[in-house]
């Protein structure tokens, strides 16, 4: 059983990796970047996730790569 130390801590790391995703998705769909620059910021998005939760490249991949890559080929110049 978790401890609440550890519960706190995960709730943390999910609060702060909903915001990066967040954070990513709204800037590929408002700002108008080229599509190096935005899958830049994809880049730097998944090294961040990858902090927070170092050894889930699959579940990034399958979960939120796809959702990126979407929004890089409907948003970017």
């Amino acid at each position: 059983m978790p401890t609440p130390a550890e519960v706190a801590d995960e709730a943390r790391r999910m609060s702060r990796l909903r915001a990066i995703v967040d954070v990513t998705s709204t800037l590929i769909m408002q700002s108008g970047f080229r599509r190096s620059e935005a899958e830049a910021l994809v880049d730097f998005a998944r090294q961040k996730v990858l902090e927070l939760f170092p050894g889930r490249e699959e579940t990034f991949e399958v979960v939120y790569a796809r959702r990126f890559r979407r929004l890089v080929d409907e948003f970017t110049r």
